[in-house]
């Protein structure tokens, strides 16, 4: 354990604690010789400035909590590096803790983070309810969600809009002709898939003049073995799909594996387009058509937009929408 302390620096180097402190913090006010002087003492003797005491001293610790629900996902993960790299420009550092979505453990690692004397918080949840509303508007510190939808807008977000990514996905396909078009949706209790990508969806229906079938929906829980799930109940359905939207990778990759096992051929049987382009719809064949929301920067963003907010700085605008693009691959007939 190293117990060498800021007095055992200052004694060696033969200076005041307040000129250690102020070479340790960047203060711009020592002369150069005696912050070479100070420096060469804290190499020699391996001084590491407690970062909780100097917290305590300045109320700021330089560390912001950051929520996700699985970083074995790799759309958090993407998300996640986007906040880690602009938390780092910004010499902050981040505490990570995943949440698995559990509404109980998200509000408990909030106050667990909040504890911590956590100078910000980045959220992210599919789910945000009123309940986490009241308890981010009672923290003592900014928090920013991450491609977490928020209606009220009394909480900074960053997101891509979803409604219109969905419709953009569905209007490419009746484009090419297709009127039975289906789509794996996430779950239904999480707002963004009810009020934003099911409403796109319709919309494009809709507008073509083509009616809208509840068998043609099935709910996922976003993982490989729900997306399979849902191929199977389509094909067993009277109304057979000629193209399927699928509103996340993983589930995605059920889908054409899905498809593969029972001899189907796409983009021949079906068109597929996902929407996520995290790295898994290009490691997969055919490599998916895809909505491309920019993951890594709605983290990076946000990131940002957090450290205006623990500066006090102005922010005119707490609720950004970032902009997304369909890429055309090998799962849609080029």
């Amino acid at each position: 354990m190293n117990n060498i302390t800021i007095y055992d620096v200052a004694r060696e180097a033969n200076v005041s604690m307040a000129t250690v402190s102020r070479v340790v913090n960047g203060n711009p006010n020592v002369k150069p010789t005696t912050r070479k002087k100070v420096n060469e003492v804290i190499d020699r003797l391996g001084y590491r400035p407690n970062a909780v005491a100097r917290g305590l001293a300045s109320k700021k610790t330089t560390t912001v909590g950051v929520i996700i629900p699985d970083i074995s996902n790799m759309i958090f993960a993407e998300l996640a590096r986007g906040i880690e790299d602009i938390a780092t420009m910004y010499n902050y550092n981040i505490i990570l803790s995943n949440s698995d979505q559990n509404i109980d453990k998200e509000l408990r690692l909030v106050n667990t983070m909040l504890g911590k004397q956590v100078d910000g918080l980045v959220f992210m949840s599919g789910n945000i309810t009123d309940k986490h509303i009241s308890e981010f508007e009672r923290s003592p510190v900014p928090v920013v969600l991450a491609g977490a939808m928020e209606e009220t807008g009394r909480i900074p977000s960053v997101n891509i809009d979803h409604e219109q990514a969905v419709y953009d996905a569905i209007k490419m396909f009746i484009e090419r002709g297709h009127k039975k078009i289906a789509m794996v949706i996430g779950p239904m209790h999480e707002p963004v898939n009810v009020e934003k990508k099911l409403v796109g969806y319709k919309r494009a229906l809709s507008e073509a003049g083509i009616e809208y079938n509840e068998d043609l929906i099935q709910e996922g829980d976003y993982t490989y073995d729900s997306g399979i799930e849902a191929f199977e109940k389509f094909l067993e359905s009277d109304i057979k799909p000629t193209a399927v939207f699928v509103a996340s990778d993983e589930m995605a990759l059920g889908v054409v594996h899905g498809a593969a096992d029972k001899g189907l051929v796409i983009p021949e049987n079906f068109e597929v387009i996902t929407s996520e382009n995290t790295k898994l719809s290009l490691m997969v064949r055919p490599q998916l058509t895809t909505i491309v929301q920019p993951l890594y920067d709605i983290g990076a963003v946000a990131m940002r937009l957090l450290t205006k907010l623990m500066n006090k700085e102005e922010v005119p605008e707490q609720k950004v929408i970032l902009p997304h693009r369909l890429e055309e691959r090998a799962s849609t007939k080029q």
